[in-house]
Protein backbone atom coordinates (compact mmCIF):
# COMPACT_ATOMS: atom_id res chain seq x y z
CA UNK A 1 0.00 0.00 0.00
CA UNK A 2 1.46 3.30 -1.11
CA UNK A 3 1.50 5.67 1.76
CA UNK A 4 -0.09 8.96 2.04
CA UNK A 5 2.28 10.85 3.73
CA UNK A 6 6.31 10.77 3.09
CA UNK A 7 9.06 11.12 5.64
CA UNK A 8 12.04 13.17 4.42
CA UNK A 9 15.86 13.62 5.56
CA UNK A 10 15.34 12.00 8.30
CA UNK A 11 18.60 11.72 10.39
CA UNK A 12 20.25 8.84 12.36
CA UNK A 13 20.54 10.85 15.73
CA UNK A 14 19.73 14.41 16.83
CA UNK A 15 20.97 16.46 19.48
CA UNK A 16 18.29 17.43 22.15
CA UNK A 17 19.72 20.74 22.90
CA UNK A 18 18.55 22.42 19.45
CA UNK A 19 15.13 22.56 17.91
CA UNK A 20 14.44 19.37 15.40
CA UNK A 21 13.24 20.24 11.64
CA UNK A 22 10.72 17.19 10.33
CA UNK A 23 10.33 17.45 6.83
CA UNK A 24 7.63 15.23 4.94
CA UNK A 25 5.87 15.23 1.74
CA UNK A 26 2.29 15.12 1.88
CA UNK A 27 0.69 13.01 -1.43
CA UNK A 28 -2.00 13.91 -3.65
CA UNK A 29 -4.05 10.55 -1.80
CA UNK A 30 -4.34 12.31 1.16
CA UNK A 31 -6.56 14.74 2.55
CA UNK A 32 -5.22 17.51 4.62
CA UNK A 33 -7.17 19.01 7.88
CA UNK A 34 -6.19 21.32 10.36
CA UNK A 35 -6.73 18.64 13.03
CA UNK A 36 -3.46 16.26 11.47
CA UNK A 37 -0.38 15.76 13.61
CA UNK A 38 2.85 15.14 13.79
CA UNK A 39 3.94 12.52 16.70
CA UNK A 40 7.47 12.42 18.35
CA UNK A 41 7.18 8.33 19.57
CA UNK A 42 9.54 5.65 21.08
CA UNK A 43 10.41 2.40 18.87
CA UNK A 44 7.35 -0.15 19.77
CA UNK A 45 4.53 2.32 21.22
CA UNK A 46 1.10 0.57 20.82
CA UNK A 47 -1.49 3.46 20.83
CA UNK A 48 -1.61 6.74 19.03
CA UNK A 49 -1.40 8.35 22.94
CA UNK A 50 2.09 6.92 23.90
CA UNK A 51 3.21 10.23 22.30
CA UNK A 52 6.55 11.92 24.12
CA UNK A 53 5.59 14.80 21.99
CA UNK A 54 3.61 16.30 19.27
CA UNK A 55 3.26 19.28 16.64
CA UNK A 56 0.07 20.21 14.66
CA UNK A 57 0.61 19.29 10.61
CA UNK A 58 0.85 22.66 8.79
CA UNK A 59 0.58 22.89 5.31
CA UNK A 60 1.86 25.63 2.72
CA UNK A 61 -0.82 28.55 2.37
CA UNK A 62 -0.86 28.01 -0.81
CA UNK A 63 -2.19 24.68 -0.32
CA UNK A 64 -4.93 23.05 -3.09
CA UNK A 65 -6.38 19.46 -2.14
CA UNK A 66 -5.43 16.67 -4.48
CA UNK A 67 -1.89 18.49 -5.16
CA UNK A 68 1.60 16.91 -3.69
CA UNK A 69 3.10 19.43 -1.44
CA UNK A 70 6.14 19.58 0.93
CA UNK A 71 6.04 20.61 4.70
CA UNK A 72 8.02 20.91 7.62
CA UNK A 73 7.10 21.49 11.01
CA UNK A 74 9.96 21.71 14.04
CA UNK A 75 10.21 20.64 17.21
CA UNK A 76 11.42 22.93 19.99
CA UNK A 77 14.43 21.84 22.19
CA UNK A 78 12.61 22.10 25.45
CA UNK A 79 10.25 18.98 24.59
CA UNK A 80 12.41 16.84 23.33
CA UNK A 81 13.62 13.84 25.49
CA UNK A 82 17.10 13.48 26.31
CA UNK A 83 19.78 11.84 25.40
CA UNK A 84 19.16 8.07 25.82
CA UNK A 85 20.04 4.57 24.02
CA UNK A 86 16.16 4.32 23.02
CA UNK A 87 15.09 4.89 19.40
CA UNK A 88 12.34 7.52 18.13
CA UNK A 89 10.80 7.68 15.07
CA UNK A 90 8.24 10.55 13.65
CA UNK A 91 4.77 9.52 13.12
CA UNK A 92 1.72 11.01 11.15
CA UNK A 93 -1.22 10.94 12.24
CA UNK A 94 -4.65 12.24 10.91
CA UNK A 95 -7.55 13.94 12.93
CA UNK A 96 -9.58 10.67 12.25
CA UNK A 97 -6.73 8.83 14.14
CA UNK A 98 -5.42 6.59 11.36
CA UNK A 99 -1.52 6.66 10.89
CA UNK A 100 -0.77 7.52 7.58
CA UNK A 101 3.25 7.61 8.14
CA UNK A 102 6.14 6.41 10.29
CA UNK A 103 9.68 7.92 9.49
CA UNK A 104 12.78 5.63 9.91
CA UNK A 105 14.69 5.54 13.30
CA UNK A 106 16.83 7.98 15.11
CA UNK A 107 18.30 8.42 18.65
CA UNK A 108 19.39 11.55 20.81
CA UNK A 109 22.59 11.84 22.18
CA UNK A 110 24.70 14.30 23.66
CA UNK A 111 26.96 16.33 21.83
CA UNK A 112 30.65 15.28 22.06
CA UNK A 113 33.71 16.80 23.83
CA UNK A 114 35.90 19.36 22.08
CA UNK A 115 36.59 17.90 18.74
CA UNK A 116 32.73 18.03 18.09
CA UNK A 117 32.74 22.01 18.46
CA UNK A 118 33.44 24.66 16.44
CA UNK A 119 34.40 28.35 16.82
CA UNK A 120 32.73 31.23 15.27
CA UNK A 121 34.61 34.44 15.35
CA UNK A 122 31.57 37.29 14.73
CA UNK A 123 32.99 40.79 14.51
CA UNK A 124 29.93 43.48 15.60
CA UNK A 125 31.54 46.18 13.75
CA UNK A 126 34.89 47.89 12.26
CA UNK A 127 34.64 50.90 14.70
CA UNK A 128 34.11 49.16 17.57
CA UNK A 129 36.89 46.29 17.22
CA UNK A 130 35.40 43.37 19.48
CA UNK A 131 35.13 39.80 17.75
CA UNK A 132 33.47 37.72 19.88
CA UNK A 133 34.17 34.03 20.04
CA UNK A 134 31.19 31.50 19.40
CA UNK A 135 31.46 27.51 19.91
CA UNK A 136 28.61 25.68 18.80
CA UNK A 137 28.54 22.18 17.81
CA UNK A 138 29.91 21.23 14.53
CA UNK A 139 26.53 19.18 14.19
CA UNK A 140 24.64 21.93 14.43
CA UNK A 141 26.34 24.43 12.40
CA UNK A 142 26.53 22.05 9.63
CA UNK A 143 22.44 21.65 10.73
CA UNK A 144 22.00 25.18 9.99
CA UNK A 145 24.23 25.03 6.64
CA UNK A 146 22.05 22.28 5.75
CA UNK A 147 18.96 24.40 6.56
CA UNK A 148 19.92 27.49 4.54
CA UNK A 149 20.61 24.87 1.39
CA UNK A 150 17.26 23.44 2.09
CA UNK A 151 15.59 27.13 2.61
CA UNK A 152 17.59 28.67 -0.71
CA UNK A 153 16.31 25.57 -2.42
CA UNK A 154 12.31 25.71 -1.34
CA UNK A 155 12.59 29.44 -2.57
CA UNK A 156 13.97 27.87 -5.99
CA UNK A 157 11.18 25.28 -5.83
CA UNK A 158 8.66 28.16 -5.23
CA UNK A 159 10.28 30.57 -7.82
CA UNK A 160 10.00 27.24 -9.92
CA UNK A 161 6.65 26.96 -9.52
CA UNK A 162 5.90 30.18 -9.51
CA UNK A 163 7.22 30.54 -13.33
CA UNK A 164 5.52 27.28 -13.48
CA UNK A 165 2.21 28.62 -12.97
CA UNK A 166 3.05 31.86 -14.89
CA UNK A 167 3.67 29.96 -17.62
CA UNK A 168 0.31 27.78 -17.40
CA UNK A 169 -1.46 31.46 -17.06
CA UNK A 170 -0.15 32.51 -20.13
CA UNK A 171 -1.07 29.16 -21.80
CA UNK A 172 -4.75 29.99 -20.36
CA UNK A 173 -4.30 33.10 -21.89
CA UNK A 174 -2.72 32.61 -25.10
CA UNK A 175 -5.27 29.28 -25.19
CA UNK A 176 -8.20 31.88 -24.70
CA UNK A 177 -6.87 34.58 -27.02
CA UNK A 178 -6.37 31.42 -29.69
CA UNK A 179 -10.02 29.89 -28.45
CA UNK A 180 -11.51 34.15 -29.42
CA UNK A 181 -9.52 34.38 -32.34
CA UNK A 182 -10.81 31.37 -33.94
CA UNK A 183 -14.11 31.62 -32.88
CA UNK A 184 -13.71 35.61 -34.39
CA UNK A 185 -12.12 33.72 -37.57
CA UNK A 186 -14.82 31.22 -37.36
CA UNK A 187 -17.71 34.33 -37.09
CA UNK A 188 -15.62 35.64 -40.20
CA UNK A 189 -16.27 32.55 -42.25
CA UNK A 190 -19.99 32.19 -41.29
CA UNK A 191 -20.01 36.07 -42.40
CA UNK A 192 -18.34 35.64 -45.56
CA UNK A 193 -19.87 32.56 -46.34
CA UNK A 194 -23.64 34.02 -45.59
CA UNK A 195 -21.91 37.19 -48.03
CA UNK A 196 -21.24 34.48 -50.87
CA UNK A 197 -24.70 33.29 -50.66
CA UNK A 198 -26.59 36.22 -50.85
CA UNK A 199 -24.19 37.34 -53.58
CA UNK A 200 -24.87 34.32 -55.33
CA UNK A 201 -28.60 34.51 -54.38
CA UNK A 202 -28.86 38.20 -56.33
CA UNK A 203 -26.59 36.93 -58.99
CA UNK A 204 -29.70 34.32 -59.15
CA UNK A 205 -31.93 36.56 -58.87
CA UNK A 206 -30.42 38.67 -61.90
CA UNK A 207 -30.45 35.64 -63.39
CA UNK A 208 -33.84 34.86 -62.83
CA UNK A 209 -35.01 38.49 -64.03
CA UNK A 210 -32.78 38.27 -67.12
CA UNK A 211 -34.36 34.94 -68.02
CA UNK A 212 -38.11 36.30 -67.27
CA UNK A 213 -37.09 39.44 -69.27
CA UNK A 214 -35.80 37.13 -72.40
CA UNK A 215 -38.92 35.20 -71.94
CA UNK A 216 -40.93 38.35 -72.16
CA UNK A 217 -39.21 39.71 -74.83
CA UNK A 218 -39.59 36.50 -76.15
CA UNK A 219 -43.54 36.88 -75.40
CA UNK A 220 -43.53 40.84 -76.76
CA UNK A 221 -42.16 39.06 -80.00
CA UNK A 222 -44.88 36.01 -80.23
CA UNK A 223 -47.66 38.48 -79.57
CA UNK A 224 -46.21 40.85 -82.27
CA UNK A 225 -46.35 37.65 -84.47
CA UNK A 226 -49.87 36.56 -83.81
CA UNK A 227 -50.99 40.08 -84.33
CA UNK A 228 -49.10 39.95 -87.68
CA UNK A 229 -51.31 37.10 -88.12
CA UNK A 230 -54.36 38.27 -86.63
CA UNK A 231 -54.11 41.65 -89.03
CA UNK A 232 -53.25 39.24 -92.16
CA UNK A 233 -56.49 37.02 -90.64
CA UNK A 234 -58.55 40.43 -90.53
CA UNK A 235 -57.56 41.62 -94.07
CA UNK A 236 -58.33 38.24 -95.26
CA UNK A 237 -61.78 38.38 -93.71
CA UNK A 238 -62.05 41.76 -95.00
CA UNK A 239 -61.80 40.59 -98.23
CA UNK A 240 -63.75 37.22 -97.62
CA UNK A 241 -66.04 39.66 -96.64
CA UNK A 242 -66.42 41.80 -99.41
CA UNK A 243 -66.34 38.87 -100.97
CA UNK A 244 -69.74 37.89 -99.24
CA UNK A 245 -71.21 41.02 -99.51
CA UNK A 246 -70.84 41.11 -103.27
CA UNK A 247 -71.86 37.35 -103.43
CA UNK A 248 -74.90 38.85 -101.49
CA UNK A 249 -75.54 41.22 -103.53
CA UNK A 250 -75.16 39.05 -106.69
CA UNK A 251 -77.38 36.62 -104.81
CA UNK A 252 -80.12 39.70 -104.07
CA UNK A 253 -80.31 40.84 -107.27
CA UNK A 254 -80.91 36.95 -108.82
CA UNK A 255 -83.62 37.24 -106.06
CA UNK A 256 -84.85 40.18 -107.04
CA UNK A 257 -85.03 39.08 -110.49
CA UNK A 258 -86.40 36.06 -110.34
CA UNK A 259 -89.27 37.80 -107.84
CA UNK A 260 -89.50 40.09 -110.87
CA UNK A 261 -89.92 36.74 -112.78
CA UNK A 262 -92.35 35.88 -110.21
CA UNK A 263 -94.43 38.67 -110.52
CA UNK A 264 -94.40 38.37 -114.65
CA UNK A 265 -95.22 34.71 -114.00
CA UNK A 266 -98.05 35.86 -111.43
CA UNK A 267 -99.17 38.50 -114.06
CA UNK A 268 -99.30 36.24 -116.78
CA UNK A 269 -101.26 34.00 -114.15
CA UNK A 270 -103.80 36.75 -113.78
CA UNK A 271 -103.65 37.11 -117.46
CA UNK A 272 -103.83 33.34 -118.17
CA UNK A 273 -106.82 33.30 -115.47
CA UNK A 274 -108.70 36.23 -117.32
CA UNK A 275 -107.87 35.00 -120.33
CA UNK A 276 -109.52 31.53 -118.68
CA UNK A 277 -112.33 33.60 -118.05
CA UNK A 278 -112.60 35.03 -121.09
CA UNK A 279 -112.23 31.64 -122.49
CA UNK A 280 -114.43 30.14 -120.45
CA UNK A 281 -117.29 32.97 -121.28
CA UNK A 282 -116.14 32.05 -124.56
CA UNK A 283 -115.99 28.25 -123.70
CA UNK A 284 -118.89 27.80 -125.32
CA UNK A 285 -117.91 29.84 -128.45
CA UNK A 286 -114.56 28.47 -128.66
CA UNK A 287 -115.11 24.57 -127.57
CA UNK A 288 -112.66 24.19 -130.54
CA UNK A 289 -109.90 26.23 -129.48
CA UNK A 290 -110.66 24.93 -125.25
CA UNK A 291 -108.55 21.76 -126.27
CA UNK A 292 -105.58 23.90 -126.67
CA UNK A 293 -106.03 26.53 -123.97
CA UNK A 294 -106.11 23.16 -122.06
CA UNK A 295 -103.18 21.95 -123.18
CA UNK A 296 -101.99 25.38 -123.03
CA UNK A 297 -102.94 25.47 -119.14
CA UNK A 298 -101.67 22.17 -118.28
CA UNK A 299 -98.19 23.27 -119.37
CA UNK A 300 -98.58 26.16 -117.76
CA UNK A 301 -99.29 24.76 -114.55
CA UNK A 302 -96.33 22.51 -114.77
CA UNK A 303 -94.47 25.79 -115.70
CA UNK A 304 -96.31 27.67 -112.30
CA UNK A 305 -95.09 24.23 -110.26
CA UNK A 306 -91.61 24.39 -111.42
CA UNK A 307 -91.48 28.16 -111.60
CA UNK A 308 -92.81 27.82 -107.84
CA UNK A 309 -90.25 24.78 -106.94
CA UNK A 310 -87.76 27.08 -108.21
CA UNK A 311 -88.72 30.03 -106.27
CA UNK A 312 -88.88 27.83 -103.45
CA UNK A 313 -85.41 26.71 -103.73
CA UNK A 314 -84.60 30.27 -104.68
CA UNK A 315 -85.85 31.05 -100.95
CA UNK A 316 -83.95 28.51 -99.65
CA UNK A 317 -80.86 29.44 -100.93
CA UNK A 318 -81.54 32.91 -99.88
CA UNK A 319 -82.20 31.83 -96.19
CA UNK A 320 -79.27 30.03 -96.60
CA UNK A 321 -77.06 33.23 -97.73
CA UNK A 322 -79.05 35.80 -95.48
CA UNK A 323 -78.19 33.23 -92.46
CA UNK A 324 -74.24 32.94 -94.12
CA UNK A 325 -74.66 36.85 -94.24
CA UNK A 326 -75.44 37.08 -90.60
CA UNK A 327 -72.89 34.06 -89.42
CA UNK A 328 -70.06 36.43 -91.49
CA UNK A 329 -71.01 39.35 -90.19
CA UNK A 330 -71.40 37.90 -86.48
CA UNK A 331 -68.09 36.62 -86.61
CA UNK A 332 -66.44 39.98 -88.27
CA UNK A 333 -67.92 41.45 -85.51
CA UNK A 334 -66.05 38.81 -83.42
CA UNK A 335 -62.56 39.14 -85.16
CA UNK A 336 -62.70 43.11 -84.69
CA UNK A 337 -63.40 42.63 -80.71
CA UNK A 338 -60.68 40.15 -80.86
CA UNK A 339 -58.60 42.55 -82.50
CA UNK A 340 -59.40 45.03 -79.93
CA UNK A 341 -58.75 42.30 -77.17
CA UNK A 342 -55.68 41.68 -78.52
CA UNK A 343 -54.52 45.02 -79.05
CA UNK A 344 -55.73 46.03 -75.72
CA UNK A 345 -53.30 43.05 -73.93
CA UNK A 346 -50.76 44.35 -76.62
CA UNK A 347 -50.71 47.62 -75.09
CA UNK A 348 -50.82 46.13 -71.30
CA UNK A 349 -48.13 44.12 -72.31
CA UNK A 350 -45.64 46.81 -73.37
CA UNK A 351 -45.97 48.81 -70.48
CA UNK A 352 -46.28 45.65 -68.11
CA UNK A 353 -42.65 45.54 -70.16
CA UNK A 354 -41.50 49.04 -69.54
CA UNK A 355 -42.40 48.64 -65.69
CA UNK A 356 -40.64 45.38 -65.59
CA UNK A 357 -37.38 46.75 -67.51
CA UNK A 358 -37.43 50.23 -65.50
CA UNK A 359 -38.56 48.03 -61.99
CA UNK A 360 -35.02 45.21 -63.51
CA UNK A 361 -32.72 48.41 -63.81
CA UNK A 362 -33.73 49.48 -60.37
CA UNK A 363 -33.24 45.74 -59.14
CA UNK A 364 -29.92 45.98 -60.57
CA UNK A 365 -28.61 49.12 -59.47
CA UNK A 366 -29.43 48.07 -56.09
CA UNK A 367 -27.60 44.28 -56.87
CA UNK A 368 -24.65 46.19 -57.85
CA UNK A 369 -24.88 48.63 -55.17
CA UNK A 370 -25.29 45.54 -52.49
CA UNK A 371 -22.47 44.03 -54.70
CA UNK A 372 -20.27 47.11 -53.97
CA UNK A 373 -20.65 47.06 -50.40
CA UNK A 374 -20.42 42.78 -50.17
CA UNK A 375 -16.82 43.81 -52.14
CA UNK A 376 -16.25 46.51 -49.56
CA UNK A 377 -16.69 44.60 -46.40
CA UNK A 378 -14.83 41.32 -47.79
CA UNK A 379 -12.08 43.90 -48.20
CA UNK A 380 -12.67 44.91 -44.71
CA UNK A 381 -12.67 41.22 -43.61
CA UNK A 382 -9.71 40.40 -45.28
CA UNK A 383 -7.68 43.55 -43.51
CA UNK A 384 -9.47 42.12 -40.61
CA UNK A 385 -7.68 38.79 -41.22
CA UNK A 386 -4.60 39.70 -41.86
CA UNK A 387 -4.55 42.05 -38.46
CA UNK A 388 -5.70 38.99 -36.74
CA UNK A 389 -3.14 36.82 -37.93
CA UNK A 390 -0.35 39.36 -37.87
CA UNK A 391 -1.15 39.97 -34.17
CA UNK A 392 -1.27 35.70 -33.87
CA UNK A 393 2.29 35.63 -35.22
CA UNK A 394 3.77 38.52 -32.54
CA UNK A 395 1.93 36.12 -29.79
CA UNK A 396 3.62 33.31 -31.37
CA UNK A 397 7.02 35.08 -31.24
CA UNK A 398 6.26 36.57 -27.94
CA UNK A 399 5.21 32.41 -26.73
CA UNK A 400 8.35 31.74 -28.44
CA UNK A 401 10.17 34.34 -26.53
CA UNK A 402 8.87 33.39 -23.36
CA UNK A 403 9.54 29.69 -23.63
CA UNK A 404 13.13 30.35 -23.99
CA UNK A 405 13.36 33.13 -21.14
CA UNK A 406 11.38 29.93 -19.38
CA UNK A 407 14.15 27.55 -20.71
CA UNK A 408 16.80 30.04 -18.98
CA UNK A 409 15.04 30.16 -16.29
CA UNK A 410 14.90 25.96 -15.80
CA UNK A 411 18.64 25.80 -16.61
CA UNK A 412 19.61 28.44 -14.15
CA UNK A 413 17.18 26.96 -11.43
CA UNK A 414 19.23 23.60 -12.38
CA UNK A 415 22.91 25.09 -12.11
CA UNK A 416 21.68 26.60 -8.52
CA UNK A 417 20.63 23.27 -7.27
CA UNK A 418 24.00 21.72 -8.52
CA UNK A 419 25.54 24.31 -7.12
CA UNK A 420 23.65 23.76 -3.65
CA UNK A 421 24.22 19.66 -4.27
CA UNK A 422 27.84 20.31 -4.64
CA UNK A 423 28.19 22.42 -1.50
CA UNK A 424 26.18 19.76 0.23
CA UNK A 425 28.32 17.44 -0.59
CA UNK A 426 31.45 19.63 -0.26
CA UNK A 427 29.53 19.98 3.72
CA UNK A 428 29.40 16.14 3.62
CA UNK A 429 32.94 15.60 2.48
CA UNK A 430 34.32 17.90 5.18
CA UNK A 431 31.75 16.37 7.68
CA UNK A 432 33.95 12.98 6.91
CA UNK A 433 37.47 15.00 7.05
CA UNK A 434 36.68 16.22 10.42
CA UNK A 435 35.32 12.18 11.58
CA UNK A 436 38.25 11.70 10.37
CA UNK A 437 40.40 14.33 12.09
CA UNK A 438 38.29 13.64 15.21
CA UNK A 439 39.73 9.75 14.92
CA UNK A 440 43.13 11.07 14.83
CA UNK A 441 42.87 13.26 17.20
CA UNK A 442 41.72 10.17 19.43
CA UNK A 443 44.00 8.13 18.45
CA UNK A 444 46.77 10.92 19.35
CA UNK A 445 44.97 11.37 22.68
CA UNK A 446 45.24 7.68 23.69
CA UNK A 447 48.51 7.85 22.98
CA UNK A 448 49.43 10.37 25.19
CA UNK A 449 47.59 9.40 28.14
CA UNK A 450 49.96 6.27 27.79
CA UNK A 451 52.69 7.88 27.16
CA UNK A 452 51.42 10.08 30.30
CA UNK A 453 50.48 6.68 32.20
CA UNK A 454 54.23 5.23 31.46
CA UNK A 455 55.69 8.72 32.55
CA UNK A 456 54.02 8.45 35.60
CA UNK A 457 54.85 5.10 36.05
CA UNK A 458 58.54 6.19 35.32
CA UNK A 459 58.44 8.83 38.39
CA UNK A 460 56.65 6.67 40.42
CA UNK A 461 54.60 9.59 41.26
CA UNK A 462 50.60 10.35 41.58
CA UNK A 463 48.77 12.15 38.64
CA UNK A 464 46.47 13.88 41.62
CA UNK A 465 49.96 14.59 43.25
CA UNK A 466 51.96 16.39 39.84
CA UNK A 467 48.59 18.20 39.06
CA UNK A 468 48.59 19.60 42.36
CA UNK A 469 51.91 20.57 42.67
CA UNK A 470 52.12 22.32 39.56
CA UNK A 471 50.70 25.17 40.38
CA UNK A 472 52.76 25.85 43.56
CA UNK A 473 56.29 25.32 41.67
CA UNK A 474 54.98 27.36 38.88
CA UNK A 475 53.37 30.29 39.79
CA UNK A 476 54.08 32.59 37.19
CA UNK A 477 52.38 30.54 34.55
CA UNK A 478 48.23 31.12 35.13
CA UNK A 479 47.30 31.24 31.91
CA UNK A 480 48.73 27.64 30.65
CA UNK A 481 46.78 26.42 33.57
CA UNK A 482 43.32 28.51 32.68
CA UNK A 483 44.21 26.48 29.25
CA UNK A 484 44.57 23.59 30.21
CA UNK A 485 41.48 23.25 32.24
CA UNK A 486 39.37 24.86 29.18
CA UNK A 487 40.90 22.07 27.29
CA UNK A 488 40.18 19.63 29.50
CA UNK A 489 36.42 21.16 29.95
CA UNK A 490 35.06 22.45 26.95
CA UNK A 491 31.74 22.99 28.37
CA UNK A 492 33.13 25.90 30.51
CA UNK A 493 33.46 28.12 27.04
CA UNK A 494 29.40 27.59 26.60
CA UNK A 495 27.21 29.84 28.53
CA UNK A 496 25.06 27.89 31.17
CA UNK A 497 21.44 27.56 29.48
CA UNK A 498 18.91 27.19 32.11
CA UNK A 499 16.49 24.61 31.62
CA UNK A 500 13.00 25.92 30.77
CA UNK A 501 10.11 24.40 32.75
CA UNK A 502 7.99 21.85 30.83
CA UNK A 503 4.35 22.99 30.24
CA UNK A 504 1.44 20.79 29.60
CA UNK A 505 1.47 19.76 26.27
CA UNK A 506 -1.37 17.77 25.53
CA UNK A 507 -3.58 17.34 22.37
CA UNK A 508 -6.16 19.88 23.29
CA UNK A 509 -3.86 22.59 24.02
CA UNK A 510 -2.41 24.14 20.66
CA UNK A 511 -1.36 27.78 22.01
CA UNK A 512 1.25 27.59 25.13
CA UNK A 513 4.26 28.55 26.48
CA UNK A 514 6.29 25.86 24.84
CA UNK A 515 4.30 25.77 21.65
CA UNK A 516 5.93 25.77 18.41
CA UNK A 517 7.15 29.27 17.68
CA UNK A 518 7.48 29.34 13.23
CA UNK A 519 8.15 32.83 13.11
CA UNK A 520 11.76 32.98 14.20
CA UNK A 521 13.21 33.24 10.22
CA UNK A 522 16.43 31.22 9.87
CA UNK A 523 19.38 32.84 9.92
CA UNK A 524 20.37 34.44 6.25
CA UNK A 525 22.70 33.26 3.92
CA UNK A 526 24.73 36.65 4.21
CA UNK A 527 24.97 36.24 8.14
CA UNK A 528 26.50 32.96 7.39
CA UNK A 529 28.75 34.23 4.71
CA UNK A 530 30.02 37.81 7.10
CA UNK A 531 30.59 35.14 10.17
CA UNK A 532 34.35 32.99 9.99
CA UNK A 533 34.28 29.77 10.99
CA UNK A 534 37.70 28.32 12.69
CA UNK A 535 37.82 25.27 13.49
CA UNK A 536 39.86 24.62 17.03
CA UNK A 537 42.57 21.99 16.04
CA UNK A 538 45.19 20.93 19.00
CA UNK A 539 48.88 21.38 18.90
CA UNK A 540 50.57 18.73 17.61
CA UNK A 541 51.70 16.47 20.12
CA UNK A 542 54.96 15.11 20.59
CA UNK A 543 56.23 11.94 19.19
CA UNK A 544 57.56 9.26 22.39
CA UNK A 545 60.99 9.32 21.43
CA UNK A 546 61.02 13.02 22.18
CA UNK A 547 59.19 12.39 25.09
CA UNK A 548 61.45 10.29 26.22
CA UNK A 549 64.37 12.23 25.33
CA UNK A 550 63.26 14.64 27.22
CA UNK A 551 62.41 12.56 30.27
CA UNK A 552 66.01 11.31 30.05
CA UNK A 553 67.06 14.94 30.61
CA UNK A 554 65.19 16.14 33.28
CA UNK A 555 66.22 13.04 35.25
CA UNK A 556 69.69 13.54 34.35
CA UNK A 557 68.77 17.23 35.70
CA UNK A 558 67.26 15.36 38.56
CA UNK A 559 70.53 13.76 39.41
CA UNK A 560 72.56 16.89 39.77
CA UNK A 561 70.43 18.87 41.74
CA UNK A 562 70.30 18.12 45.61
CA UNK A 563 66.88 17.06 46.19
CA UNK A 564 65.93 14.33 44.31
CA UNK A 565 62.37 14.52 45.42
CA UNK A 566 62.39 18.77 44.01
CA UNK A 567 63.93 17.69 40.92
CA UNK A 568 61.63 15.03 39.84
CA UNK A 569 58.54 17.32 40.79
CA UNK A 570 60.38 19.79 38.50
CA UNK A 571 61.13 17.61 35.51
CA UNK A 572 57.41 16.07 35.81
CA UNK A 573 56.17 19.70 35.83
CA UNK A 574 58.53 20.57 32.59
CA UNK A 575 56.97 17.63 30.64
CA UNK A 576 53.87 18.47 31.54
CA UNK A 577 54.00 22.45 30.18
CA UNK A 578 55.95 20.66 27.33
CA UNK A 579 53.09 17.74 26.08
CA UNK A 580 50.35 19.87 26.58
CA UNK A 581 50.29 23.35 24.44
CA UNK A 582 50.50 26.71 25.85
CA UNK A 583 47.02 28.53 25.50
CA UNK A 584 48.67 31.86 26.63
CA UNK A 585 47.56 32.89 23.66
CA UNK A 586 44.39 32.06 23.43
CA UNK A 587 44.03 33.35 27.33
CA UNK A 588 44.99 36.99 25.91
CA UNK A 589 42.60 36.44 23.08
CA UNK A 590 39.77 35.42 25.18
CA UNK A 591 40.43 38.14 27.55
Amino acid sequence: MEERVQFRNVGCSYFPQSRVDCHYTIASQHTWASSDWVGLFKVGWSSVKDYHTFVWALVPPNYEEGTEVNCCVQFQASYLPSPSCHEYEFVYVSAKGEVCSRSSKFTFCAPKPLEDLVTLEESHGEEEGTDMLLVVPRAELLQIRLQECLQERAELLQAHEAANRQREKEKMEYRGAREAWDRRHRELESEISRLQRELNRSFRQTQDMQRKQEEEQDLVELLAQEKSTLLEANEESRVRIRELEEDVRTLTQRTVDRETEMERMKERAKRAGAQRKEEESERSALQAEHEATLKEMRSLRERLNTSERTSEGLKSNLSSMVTQRDRTQSELHQARLQAAQLTLQLADASLALREGRARWAQERQSLQLSAEKDHERLQTLNAEIQKMEETLQEERMEKVKLEVEIGREKDCNRVQLCETRRELQELKASLRVTQKEKEQLLAEKQELMQYICQLEQKTGMVSSAKWSTAPLLFPGRPSSATSDSEDENPEALQPLRPPRPLGNYTLGEQGGPGSLDLTTPPPSPREAERSTVVINQPAPLSSPRQASADTAAHSSDSEEESDPLQCGRLGSGDETALLLPDHSDSGHRYN
